[in-house]
């Protein structure tokens, strides 16, 4: 991979230090996302990493449809989808005897798949690209070297070839991975369980008659007594996953004169194929007892690590920024108060916990440690092939879902619902004699939304006003007909939109800048809908729940 560009002698002063509202650590897919949705709200941002190249190995390779969804909002889902491989399909074999196969295709009517598979290289690079149109500031070979805490700021102390530099921050996002300096530095430790296994990862480039699906095989007779998964990636090269066990030297195992062998055993002695990269990686299913340590903010595996199978990685820590920035950007702004970003830790903890609770599963499930867990898992799988209640009970990965914030302190009345992401779904949007086609959450945009479902009864007074509050909501009427006053609205001729809501006429829904439900009610009420408001932004106590 080719080198960024270092600017030299831009950072180092002889005399002052520089400043800047939010520094993010780490210029990987989740210290980019930060730094390109702040930018979007407005907020400066500085980007240190302490490389100058994009990652190498696949690393991450499956982007779930919810982060693509972040993704677009960012700018930069569309060149990866049209780069990466959509799946839909996966299967699973014990020995060589599939026993079922699972569809993710969603009932249609959808923008993004449920996931693609494209090496973390490749994100990064667009990602990259998409900040620098921004014109963010990214500064590659910037070591963080200290970082010094304060009531009001965070001062980080950053080496370059050009010489050392301080750089004071309002905030500070580490996105710095699971080797954190900004970690080690403030004194954490991770919580959690290692698992004591080894799995060895290579990325070989061949042409093969392999359709784009997830394969994944318990007791392979190429890998006996162990597992093995396999997935397609862009340019022709394909991830290999293959438990090695705990007693083994991974060094030793990484080695090409190792690898060939145990790839020969899978492919066949006769497949043409190109090793191009290797890693050893052990599970780990641990986070931070909290992610907001004063001004200090961890995101992805800075904060917490799981096993691989199931996406949980990148998918999580990219939706870990989306829930930071907007409450950054409002603080920085005198529109919330700091209290606000004590919900990120309440939030993202959460979803950090249902990770983790779902890759522990898995990791018992692929690797049982007992006599009485094995029996259990070899005893479902050999039922599985003919008998479905037994599949759901077979655990190769489940795959990567959004959290719901069911239980945060920013939530309104309204049900279940509340905390969900929205879901997607196309749409007629309809201004006067003019009608344009596109999707739900591409209007959703990033900012406070109210959604109202209406039919031809007149729009109630105040909703219009909500764009008027301090903290505007920019409303949105649902309706399979024109409402009365000829105005702009999103024709769900089908009431497809309002089914996924699970919406009657009437309803009206309060939507947050990072396209989760804040509220809902059956009638519009302008006070309580401001109450709401004021709640999802820590203004005040929320509105108490419904249930």
């Amino acid at each position: 991979m080719s080198a960024f560009e270092h600017p030299r002698y831009k950072y180092v002063t002889p005399n002052g230090r520089g400043h800047v509202p939010v520094a993010i650590v780490g210029a990987g897919p989740i210290g980019l996302c930060a730094a390109i949705d702040l930018t979007l709200r407005g907020v400066p941002v500085v980007v240190l990493d302490d490389d100058d190249t994009v990652s190498i190995g696949s690393r991450a390779i499956c982007w779930a449809k919810r982060t693509l969804e972040i993704l677009d909002r960012l700018g930069v889902a569309e060149p990866m989808i049209a780069k990466g491989v959509i799946w839909e399909t996966g299967k699973v074999f014990l020995d060589d005897t599939e026993l079922y196969q699972f569809d993710l295709a969603d009932e249609g009517r959808q923008k993004h798949p449920a996931f693609i598979n494209l090496q973390q290289y490749y994100a990064e690079a667009y990602l990259v690209e998409r900040a620098r149109e921004l014109e963010v500031d990214l500064r590659w070979k910037n070591r963080v070297v200290g970082v010094t805490p304060a009531a009001d700021k965070v001062t980080l102390e950053v080496d370059t070839p050009d010489g050392r530099y301080m750089l004071d921050a309002d905030y500070v996002i580490a996105a710095d991975g699971a080797r954190s300096f900004v970690r080690d530095a403030l004194g954490l430790d991770f919580e959690g369980k290692v698992f004591e296994d080894h799995f060895l990862i290579a990325d070989v480039k061949m042409t093969a008659g392999f359709p784009p699906q997830r394969w994944f095989w318990f007791d392979p007779p190429f890998n006996r007594d162990q597992s093995a998964l396999l997935h397609m990636q862009a340019d022709d090269i394909w991830r290999i996953d293959l438990q090695i066990g705990w007693d083994t030297d991974a060094e030793e195992e990484r080695k090409p004169e190792k690898v060939i062998p145990r790839i020969k055993r899978m492919l066949g002695e006769d497949t043409a194929f190109e090793l191009v990269w290797t890693s050893v990686y052990t599970f780990q299913c641990s986070r931070l007892a909290r992610f907001r340590h004063g001004r200090v903010f961890f995101a992805g595996d800075s904060a917490h690590q799981v096993s691989p199978f199931g996406a949980r990685g990148a998918n999580s820590g990219i939706q870990d920024v989306d829930n930071l920035a907007w409450k950054l950007a409002l603080v920085l702004s005198g529109d919330a108060p700091d209290r606000l970003l004590d919900s990120y830790d309440d939030e993202r903890g959460a979803a950090a916990e249902e990770n983790i609770l779902n890759s522990t599963r898995s990791t018992d499930f692929i690797t049982p440690k007992s006599a009485a867990s094995r029996a259990f898992r070899d005893g479902a799988l050999r039922l599985a092939r003919d008998w479905p209640f037994a599949r759901a009970l077979v655990n190769s990965g489940r795959l990567s879902r959004p959290t719901t914030y069911a239980a945060s302190p920013l939530n309104g009345p309204g049900g279940d619902l509340v905390g969900a992401p929205c879901p997607n779904a196309p749409g007629t949007f309809v201004t006067g004699a003019a009608e344009t086609q596109g999707w739900l959450l591409d209007r959703l945009g990033g900012e406070f939304v109210g959604l109202y479902f209406a039919d031809t009864e007149q729009i109630p007074d105040g909703l219009t006003k909500l764009s008027e509050e301090p903290v505007p909501v920019h409303c949105l009427i649902v309706s399979p007909t024109p409402p009365a006053g000829n105005i702009a609205y999103i024709r769900d001729k089908d009431g497809h939109i309002a089914g996924l809501f699970g919406a009657q006429t009437g309803e009206f829904i309060l939507i947050r800048p990072d396209q989760h439900v804040a509220a809902r009610w059956p009638r519009f009420d302008a006070g309580a809908a401001r109450a709401a408001l004021r709640g999802a932004r820590a203004v005040r106590e929320p509105a108490i729940h419904d249930g």
